[in-house]
């Protein structure tokens, strides 16, 4: 289901070539589980088409992210910003093994999800500027985009939770093979209607997976100083979970497609832990220094990066060289500098338009300003 930019013409029509040829990798590791007989196969197979799609997304996340820092700190973008990169395999992994008409809901660190559900660079950055041509029109910026099947980033902690629970209620009401993929992460497990939904979610069998993804700081928080059960895959007492390793795009895939067939099953709900970790501070301009070390960060980097652990297990099976890889790091390179310029070059959103959209087909209507006098028009 993910949904791509452009390859270069010569890999793609080599990877279109051989899509069929399917390798058998290396086994990968086992997930941990809680009340399950089985667990996910650690033996996978992938053609080389697969294996493009997932690095060049993954990639096309990352580089996102190294570019919404630079324009963040340039003070195009506004507001707060939670950067995605580190955890791309989490995104891409889901992506990889649910279909584009199920439906996703998450917390603020949203920028990755946005790209795998919209595609659209061009819409992701002017939506990060406060443009009209963004993914909300200029209205959500950074926490806050929405699009087909994908219900946005919520600031609130935890409050994405519910409404994945709702999204799931509707796909049973009407008799859907669509399931939910509700993320939150680490530091949301102890709210209080995170336990509420799971507890109905499991009384009424609805098909969501809870996704955690743990990267280690509930902002600041290491999880052991947060919670007295850092096992978050085992919270949901009677609803069964499974914990993988959210640096390994294919433990994500594999741990996914396992949940996806519990809950399409009619078994009900189900959750997934992703151990994953985060390279930027918890929100850009946090002083991430007081809580962790440069050389904890770099230690990831080194040994556990997603997108370099992925392009050697790619290269070493023989289904891409590596100037093909450099060939799709300099067309990412073009696309994000393209949809930059873009952005920048968009117009804001008029004050005139400043309170459409509020309802939805509803004929227009005055709606108070910033005093009593001021008026305002809002068109669904």
């Amino acid at each position: 289901s993910i949904r791509l930019i452009s390859i270069p013409p010569s890999i793609f029509r080599s990877a279109l070539s051989s899509q069929g040829s399917r390798v058998v990798l290396e086994p990968i590791p086992k997930c941990d589980v809680h009340r399950l007989d089985e667990a996910p196969s650690t033996q996978v197979v992938l053609t080389r088409d697969e294996a493009l799609q997932y690095y060049l997304t993954m990639q096309t996340i990352r580089s996102l992210e190294l570019k919404t820092k630079q324009l963040f700190d340039q003070m195009i973008i506004g507001g707060s910003c939670h950067l995605y990169a580190g955890q791309e395999a989490c995104a891409v992994g889901i992506e990889a093994a649910i279909k584009p008409t199920d439906h996703l809901i998450t917390g603020y660190r949203t920028h990755g999800f946005a790209f795998t559900r919209s595609g659209s660079l061009r819409a992701i950055f002017a939506e990060l500027a406060g443009r009209k041509t963004g993914l909300s029109k200029g209205r959500g910026g950074s926490m806050h985009m929405y699009t087909k099947n994908f219900y946005g980033g919520w600031a609130v902690v935890g409050s994405q939770v519910p409404l994945g629970a709702g999204l799931a209620l509707a796909c049973k009401y009407r008799k859907t093979d669509e399931l939910c993929v509700c993320l939150y992460g680490d530091g949301a497990v102890n709210q209080g209607q995170v336990a509420e939904t799971m507890n109905m979610a499991a009384l009424w069998k609805l098909p969501i997976i809870f996704v955690c993804e743990n990267n280690k700081y509930a902002l600041c928080t290491p999880v052991e100083r947060g919670s007295v059960n850092t096992n978050f895959y085992t919270r949901g007492d009677v609803i069964p979970g499974l914990r993988a390793d959210g640096m390994d795009i294919l433990c994500v895939r594999e741990a996914t497609r396992f949940a996806s067939d519990h809950c399409r099953s009619g078994k009900g709900p189900i959750i997934l832990e992703l151990q994953t970790y985060r390279y930027f501070a918890h929100y850009a301009g946090d002083d991430e220094d007081s809580y962790r070390s440069a050389e904890e960060v770099d230690e990831v980097r080194r040994n556990r990066d997603p997108i370099s652990q992925f392009e050697v297990r790619i290269i070493s099976n023989n289904m891409a060289s590596t100037e093909e890889l450099r060939q799709i790091d300099e067309q990412i390179k073009k696309e994000v500098e393209e949809a930059t310029q873009f952005a920048i070059q968009s117009p804001e959103p008029p004050v005139e338009e400043l309170c459409n959209h509020i309802y939805s087909n509803c004929v227009p209507q005055d709606v108070r300003g910033i005093n009593p006098w001021t008026k305002l028009k809002s068109v669904s």
